[in-house]
């Protein structure tokens, strides 16, 4: 691309939409394929490729961005696992889980996308409403994620589902 890289592009379109983004690319490192995926791609092919195989990998995009978006409800587990994007409520086994309003959307940032690995300012970018943060609440993200992350280990653990 001559005037602007592919990363850059990728990395502007993820600030301002959640579509799905697969790189073609000729950089074929390791350290090139983890950029792509951390700055927002959702997969990396290299040079030379398959068109076969990049149609699949699109398709199997599209597939869990079907399921992820069906209605107002995410699904997983077989049903056992939801949330209600209208009443921004989780349920497990029909049980309603607490969550923060941080809780909410970082499992709605990562639940949107699952397989996607995001960075802490992505996150940070999600649950923060006004888009502004700063640099050392990045630690922030992993303070709540473990706690939320061990509230939901101690209610499996009470189902025997853990």
């Amino acid at each position: 691309m001559p005037d602007i890289s592919g990363e850059e592009v990728c990395r502007l379109t993820r600030k301002e939409s959640d579509v799905p983004i697969i790189m073609l690319t000729a950089k074929s490192t390791e350290d090139d394929l983890i950029n792509g995926i951390v700055i927002g791609a959702d997969d990396y092919v290299t040079k030379p490729f398959s068109p076969r195989e990049v149609v699949i990998r699109a398709k199997a995009i599209l597939r869990r961005l079907r399921r992820v978006n069906s209605g107002n409800h995410l699904s997983f587990n077989e049903g056992k696992l939801t949330v209600d994007l209208l009443k921004k409520e989780m349920t497990l086994n029909n049980q309603i889980i607490p969550l923060t309003p941080i809780e909410y959307k970082l499992l709605i940032a990562m639940a949107s996308y699952p397989g996607r690995v995001y960075s802490r300012l992505d996150l940070l970018e999600k649950i923060q409403d006004d888009g502004s943060y700063f640099e050392g609440y990045e630690r922030s993200v992993d303070t709540h994620i473990k706690i939320f992350g061990k509230r939901l280990k101690q209610i499996l653990a009470t189902q025997n589902l853990f």
